[in-house]
Parts: C-alpha cells; sequence; structure tokens
C-alpha cells in the first residue's frame, strides 16, 4: 500500500484519504481498518485484489491520516452509525453502486458479527472478559483522554502486541501506521467510540434511526466469510455466538499460524482469498 498515492476526495461530512488499485471498471472492494490500526493493514492485501482484478479503494477512517472533516462544526463523532455513513458517503463520491462490503454483494469480516447496541452494552460481562477490555474503562476516564493524547503511539504498540501477541512486527511497521494518529481529530473520534459505547457519551441525533435497526441485531443475508486468527488476544466472541446472525451463505474460517488481531496484515493471502471466494 505504500507505494500508492493517497487520494482526497470530498464525501458527506469528510475529506476522505484513500487508496485505489486495480482497474477503475473492475468490481469494487472496499476496505475498511480498525483501530489502532489504518490502511496499512491492507498493504499486501491490495495488490493481490487488484491482480485479480479488483477495484480496491482503502481509506483512511474519520480521525486516521489524511482524512479530515470538512466542517469546524461536525462533531467529532465515532459512533458505528457515523463509520456507516462515512462510508456510504464514500461510494457515492467514487461513484459505486455496490461493493463487498456497504451495499453488500457480499462481506468478509474478522472476529464476525460486529454491530452493537448502547442498551446491549449495559450488560456486564464476566470478570474475565471485562479485564480484557481495561482500555474502555481507561478511555472513559479524563485522564484516559489524556493519557492516550499523551502516549498515543506507545499505547497503540502495547495494544498491536496484547491483540496479536506472535506477530513480530518491526518497528518500521509500526511506525507506517503509526504517522496516521497524528490527525486533529484522532483522539476525539477514538474516545468518543468507546464512551459511546458505554451510554457515557451522546450520538448524534440525525443517527437515532440507524442506531435504532442495529440496535435489533439485524440478520446479515448477503454472502458472508468470517474471519478468526489463532492467536487473537483481543476481545472476540466465539464463533458459535454470531454464527445465527447470517442468513445468507456463510462461512467460518480460523487461521492457524499464530494470526492475531490485525488478520488482513498479519495474513494476507488468507484474507485476500477470503473476498475471492465471496465475490
Amino acid at each position: 500500500m505504500t507505494h500508492r498515492a493517497v487520494e482526497q476526495i470530498d464525501a458527506g461530512d469528510l475529506n476522505v484519504g484513500h487508496t485505489q488499485e486495480g482497474p477503475s471498471n473492475g468490481p469494487a472492494v472496499i476496505l475498511l481498518h480498525g483501530w489502532p490500526y489504518d490502511i496499512h493493514s491492507y498493504a499486501e492485501v491490495g495488490p493481490l485484489l487488484a491482480g485479480a482484478g479488483y477495484r480496491v479503494i482503502v481509506p483512511y477512517l474519520r480521525g486516521y491520516g489524511t482524512t479530515r472533516f470538512l466542517s469546524g462544526e461536525t462533531p467529532r463523532n465515532g459512533q458505528q452509525s457515523a463509520l456507516g455513513v462515512d462510508a456510504i458517503a464514500l461510494m457515492d463520491a467514487l461513484g459505486i453502486g455496490s461493493a463487498i462490503l456497504d451495499r453488500c454483494t457480499g462481506m468478509v469480516s474478522v472476529s464476525g458479527y460486529l454491530i452493537g447496541s448502547q442498551k446491549a452494552n449495559e450488560a456486564p460481562l464476566p470478570p474475565a472478559a471485562e479485564l480484557a477490555w481495561w482500555y474502555q474503562y481507561y478511555f472513559a476516564t479524563e485522564r484516559g483522554r489524556a493519557g492516550y493524547d499523551r502516549n498515543r503511539n506507545e499505547f497503540a504498540k502495547l495494544i498491536w502486541k496484547l491483540a496479536s501477541p506472535r506477530w513480530d512486527f518491526d518497528d518500521a511497521t509500526f511506525d507506517r501506521t503509526a504517522e496516521s494518529f497524528d490527525n486533529p481529530d484522532h483522539v476525539d473520534i477514538v474516545i468518543h467510540n468507546y464512551r459511546w459505547r458505554l451510554g457515557l457519551a451522546d450520538g448524534e441525533r440525525r443517527f437515532d434511526d440507524l442506531e435504532a435497526k442495529l440496535a435489533t441485531g439485524p440478520v446479515i443475508t448477503v454472502p458472508t466469510i468470517t474471519l478468526e486468527g489463532d492467536a487473537n488476544g483481543a476481545p472476540h466472541p466465539e464463533p458459535s455466538v454470531y454464527a445465527a446472525k447470517f442468513s445468507g451463505p456463510y462461512e467460518h474460517r480460523s487461521i492457524s499460524g499464530g494470526i492475531g488481531h490485525d488478520l488482513p496484515q498479519e495474513a494476507p493471502q488468507a484474507f485476500a482469498q477470503a473476498i475471492l471466494d465471496i465475490a
């Protein structure tokens, strides 16, 4: 991915930094990163899919890299529906009618069914599960906000090591991604996301209808492959917990070899193959 130029385009609330590979008339694949990663999660996946004839779009999410808000008045909101609307707006701006992701013709998801709700998150988890979410509670405090702002790179590197304990990444690999945390909205977005999950921060009213639909735990009907690494140290449910959430053609794949939470970067061949098989 590092050899691809980052392009900018206005889309919804954002000017979105993104890369594109492959033929412009190929079927579209949108690859979305999470925290604390960035577009480099797909550095090897992108060329594999582009070489197979796909148009591959990898955007920096709000709060990362070169993506910027178009207005200083827009709330720095990290709730799930805002991120989904961002993806749809990007598709509109790029003239994409359907893709493997949103307006889905298919989906590949690491760690399964990722839709949540504030109501569901009111229920406490078993102690061991709560311990795994330690940073969520740190971020709920102003001390946590200040600590993450001051030490965002050190914090992210710690999460990388905890979430992928057998991934022997080097400093250069981490540093390429860490540059994206210098975004002026990064801390606000990360902190809001985790506080919103726990009901400690409000979302935007314009997303209430979407959140109400998501809170029902909708069944996903498009063909889907879920992936899980055999050494994922981040909190994640067992596949049996979410298998019934997929009513279309569905397959779960466990990826062996010490693969952690950043599965596309740690096992790019397996991730790309899942997309090729779902297409």
